[in-house]
């Protein structure tokens, strides 16, 4: 198909798309508790809902299937890998300001500290890993969890997926982030260590090798059990108040059906939510994000030497007000990012219906 016939097919590659195939049972923007393979009969249950294309008439993406799932893993790596690059000077302070208190004292010192001592070059150092890693985890974060969220729906079946849905998203989240941040956590530990440490390494190339050499593969993932500790709670409460909040916009403050809205608003409630829970996020993650700068800036180190220098409050306080605005805003603009990329490829955007029971004789059946 020429460019100019279809610009908007040209720049989606054609793996997103699958070819079109019967469906039933579902409308746009249904979760998956609603969908047909909690009711129906074996044969039925491989039939996927299908999303038609609205400038592309005849081309589907089948919910559910691999095609989905591929594209929710796209929307996520660009989600979470581009939104990380872009906040690495607030990582970076907040980082040393974890690590060396003393020095840099506040934000705005800690800003004047790293440009009189580094330069402006000194904000981005450690972008490679940050970019890399949060993009592996990106990945696994979004794409599972649709993948998971809909496995534990199946499992639960309709009645008990719609009253508990909010366990559905939690279980689904925290499945998620468990593989996800195995995939993160080599590239966190060597980023940790060239932002808080001047002349370890300029970055990635070289700061891997050296990080390996000196510690082995073990120590790259050292900070495992406190990584697990900050993102799955932050990612818990990450998807599940966003699914909720956003379907309290839609319930409350908008006077019409989330299918009945623009794609414009729809992304608008996705910002708003986003930014909402994003507050959340950061006060439930941070005492371990705090206690992974710290065991990956030091060789030899435990959570008891974290515990014991940083103290009780200062786990739960130092650098948290910089990390509230990193995190809601970066939230934020993750949610944005992520159901843009699935309004692009014609996919609902992300929460906003309620899960509803289906009817007693299906649900028999």
């Amino acid at each position: 198909m020429a460019l100019a016939e279809n610009p908007r097919r040209s720049l989606i590659p054609s793996f997103l798309y699958a070819p079109p195939s019967p469906s039933r049972g579902l409308t746009a923007g249904a979760s998956p508790a609603t969908a047909p393979s909690f009711a129906t009969s074996a044969a039925e249950k491989r039939r996927s809902f299908v999303v038609q294309s609205l400038s592309e008439p005849g081309r589907k993406i089948e919910m559910y299937s691999p095609v989905f799932y591929a594209a929710c893993t796209a929307g996520g790596i660009l989600s979470c890998g581009l939104t990380h690059m872009a906040v690495t000077p607030l990582d970076l302070v907040k980082c040393n300001m974890q690590i060396d208190p003393s020095k840099y004292k506040s934000i705005t010192s800690g800003f004047g500290v790293l440009l009189k001592e580094q330069g402006v070059r000194g904000f981005f150092r450690g972008w490679v890993p940050t970019l890399l890693g949060y993009s592996a985890q990106g990945a696994c974060k979004f794409g599972f969890y649709e993948f998971f969220k809909k496995y534990y729906s199946d499992i639960a079946g309709p009645e008990y997926a719609s009253k508990y849905k909010t366990l559905i998203y939690l279980a689904g989240s925290a499945s998620a982030e468990v593989i996800a941040d195995v995939a993160l956590c080599p590239f966190e530990a060597v980023k940790v260590r060239v932002q808080t440490q001047p002349g370890f390494a300029r970055g990635l190339s070289d700061g891997f090798p050296k990080f390996f050499k000196s510690e082995g593969a073990l120590g790259l993932y050292k900070g495992i059990v406190p990584l697990w500790g900050r993102q799955i709670p932050y990612t818990m409460m990450k998807f599940a108040s966003f699914e909720t909040i956003v379907e309290l916009i839609y319930k409350h403050a908008i006077p019409r059906p989330k299918n009945q809205c623009s794609k414009s608003l729809q992304l608008g409630v996705s910002f708003a939510g986003g930014y909402v829970a994003g507050v959340f996020f950061a006060i439930v993650s941070h005492p371990a994000d705090n206690l992974v700068s710290f065991l990956n800036n030091a060789k030899g180190v435990t959570v008891g030497d974290a515990v014991q220098k940083l103290g009780l409050w200062g786990l739960f306080t130092r650098g948290l007000p910089l990390r509230i605005v990193m995190i809601g805003t970066l939230t934020r603009a993750q949610w944005g990012i992520y159901d843009a990329f699935k309004v692009f490829v014609e996919l609902p955007t992300t929460g906003g219906v309620a899960p509803a029971a289906a009817p007693a004789e299906l649900a028999k059946a």
